[in-house]
This record gives structure tokens, C-alpha cells and sequence, in this order.
């Protein structure tokens, strides 16, 4: 009689991890408290039409945010995110005024320039190019992101007050400045008779983080993505074509940066040569904060989008309560670093 014993290896039972938990859901959690904390010291701060000033003011910094998220989960950065927004917004402007001839000009003497389908291809380009010229840069002469962007910071910041004359252009038509200011009518699911008034940016920024999140949850493009974030020289031996991944990244930053250039143009009616001076710190703290890993291969757009709104409802709240601008940065300042400095501690604690 054979009394073999075959030992049993069980995976050993992993319990609740709080650490863990609020790594993963830090976000969203402090996102209902800030709305909690903010309604109860405000009475106005959950009126509909400061939501949808929320939402607004995210949407611009938002839709770049969705570009970096790309960029960071690549291991990469993009510093010049800001110069290159207002560089496409104005452009934009200068098709649809068709010169600085009538930078100024309002009413009939505005219906001079081109239209508005080529005004928005002007900017797009600007922001494709320049986010292409820079994944260039990146990989073909092995310039490390951060000095690469730095420079693309500065020198789109230079071309831009170079074509512009150091001046913005204003005064569109109509028909520009409803992609900015206009608002779609939305009735609310389960009522009959209840409508509310979505701005169009805000629209088109919860558009573009679906699609994101489609593309990088669900195709082969979105893994690849993780893959050379992730480990990129491993990449490269499994097949993925590591270098265009790069590149890719950097154009579809300059894409979201050339959207939201124009979209500001039109919700202002001014193409600002100043626009987007240190948006790049509000931009990454919304990925970061969203739970995107610096480091590459860790985070999605959900996350970014949660960061976003972490950040709009963190400014709108305390402007409700008159808290200086000046303090406000400190505060999101302080945020960022101790978001990454949490992420890195519990990144540390990970088994394996």
C-alpha cells in the first residue's frame, strides 16, 4: 500500500492591501471629497451652470492631457505642450482673418479670410508637425524627451510671436467662435422634458477620451504603446516597431495640441500669443494625478480624464472661496509631487 504523498502548492493568499487600493483609486476618491468638501463650505459650487464652467475650463487642458497621457506611458514628456497649442491656435486664427491685415476687425469687415474647415486643418497641421519634428528629434538623434520638448517649448514660443508680431488676432466669424462658446442641447436620459446645455467643448473632449480609451485598451496600436513604455528594448526584440510607436505618441500630443488651440481661439474670439504659458504643469499633474506612472507602461485616459476633473473642481473651488491664485499653485504643485512620491511608494510594495 503506497501512502505518497503529493504536496499541494497553493498560491499563497494575498489580503486586502489598503496601500494598494488607494494607489488604484486615490484619484476618484479624493475627487468625491473635494466635490463633498467644496459643496458643503459653497452653496453655489454644485449649480448646474458652475459644473458646466467646470467641465469648460477642463476641457482645453484636458484634451492635451489625453495627448501626454500617450507620451508618459511611453516613458516620454512633452514641455512644450503650451507654446505648441497657442502656436496652432494662432495659425488657425490667421487662415480664418486670412492675414494680420484685419487682425482686429469685427462685424462685416470680418467676413474677409478663409474657411472655417481650412482654419482648423491650419491648426491641426501646426500641432501634427510640430509634435512629428519632435518624436523626430527623440529617436532619430537620440535626444533625451525632456531636452527635446524643452526645446520645442521655447523655439515654438519664438516662431509663434515671430509670425504673429507679438500680437493676437481677433474678431471671427460666427461660425468659428461656436466651437468655442456654443452649446448642444442634451435631454437627460429617463426624462421626457428636461434639457441642459452642453458646452461644445466639452462635447468634444468626452468624445476624444472614449476614443482614446478605445485605441488603448483595444488595438494592437494601444499595447504596443504599454509594451515600450513598459520595457522598451524588450519590445523592440518581440517585433514591436518601437522607434514609429515614438514618434506616433509625440504627433498625436501635437494633434490634441492643435485641437485645443483652436477650440481656445474660438471660446475667447482672440488667438492670444501668450496662450498656454505653463499649461505643461497642469497637463502633466492631470496625468500624473490620474494615476500614469512617469516611468512608463502604468496608466490610461480614464485616469487622466479623473485627474482632470480633480484639478478643475480643485481651481474652481477655490476661487469660490476667494483663496489666492498665487496659493492655488502651491497647492497643485504640492498635489503632483506628492502624487508621484505616493506612486513610487506603493509602485515599491508591488509583489514581483
Amino acid at each position: 500500500m503506497s501512502n505518497s504523498v503529493i504536496p499541494d502548492f497553493e498560491e499563497p493568499h494575498r489580503g486586502f492591501d489598503p496601500l494598494q487600493f488607494a494607489a488604484k483609486y486615490a484619484a476618484p476618491i479624493f475627487l468625491l471629497l473635494l466635490i463633498a468638501v467644496f459643496a458643503t463650505l459653497h452653496e453655489n459650487f454644485l449649480h448646474p451652470l458652475n459644473i458646466f464652467n467646470v467641465l469648460r475650463q477642463v476641457s482645453i487642458s484636458g484634451l492635451i492631457a489625453i495627448g501626454m497621457t500617450f507620451v508618459i506611458l511611453t516613458a516620454g514628456i512633452d514641455l512644450s505642450v503650451g507654446s505648441l497649442m497657442a502656436f496652432a491656435g494662432v495659425v488657425g486664427a490667421y487662415v480664418a482673418k486670412g492675414g494680420l491685415a484685419d487682425r482686429f476687425a469685427i462685424g462685416e469687415s470680418a467676413d474677409a479670410g478663409y474657411p472655417l474647415f481650412l482654419a482648423v486643418l491650419a491648426a491641426l497641421a501646426v500641432g501634427v508637425v510640430g509634435g512629428l519634428i519632435q518624436g523626430l528629434v527623440i529617436t532619430r538623434f537620440r535626444v533625451p524627451p525632456f531636452v527635446a520638448t524643452l526645446g520645442g517649448l521655447t523655439s515654438f514660443r519664438g516662431a509663434l510671436l515671430w509670425f504673429a508680431d507679438g500680437g493676437p488676432i481677433s474678431g471671427f466669424k460666427p461660425e468659428y467662435t461656436w466651437w468655442g462658446q456654443g452649446r448642444v442641447p442634451v435631454r437627460l436620459p429617463f426624462s421626457d422634458s428636461v434639457l441642459v446645455s452642453v458646452p461644445v467643448p466639452v462635447i468634444i473632449f468626452l468624445a476624444a477620451a472614449i476614443i482614446a480609451i478605445f485605441v488603448l485598451n483595444y488595438t494592437r496600436f494601444g499595447r504596443y504603446v504599454y509594451a515600450v513604455g513598459d520595457n522598451a528594448a524588450a519590445a523592440a526584440l518581440n517585433g514591436v516597431p518601437t522607434q514609429r510607436i515614438l514618434v506616433s505618441v509625440y504627433v498625436i500630443s501635437g494633434f490634441f495640441c492643435g485641437l485645443a488651440g483652436f477650440l481656445l481661439s474660438a471660446r475667447l474670439n482672440s488667438a492670444e500669443a501668450v496662450a498656454g504659458m505653463g499649461l505643461e504643469l497642469t497637463v502633466i499633474a492631470s496625468v500624473v494625478i490620474g494615476g500614469t506612472s512617469l516611468f512608463g507602461g502604468v496608466g490610461g485616459v480614464f485616469g487622466t480624464l479623473i485627474g482632470a476633473l480633480l484639478l478643475g473642481v480643485l481651481t474652481n473651488g477655490l476661487v469660490l472661496l476667494n483663496v489666492s491664485s498665487f496659493i492655488q499653485q502651491v497647492i497643485i504643485g504640492i498635489i503632483l509631487v506628492a502624487a508621484v512620491a505616493f506612486d513610487q511608494f506603493a509602485a515599491s510594495r508591488r509583489p514581483g
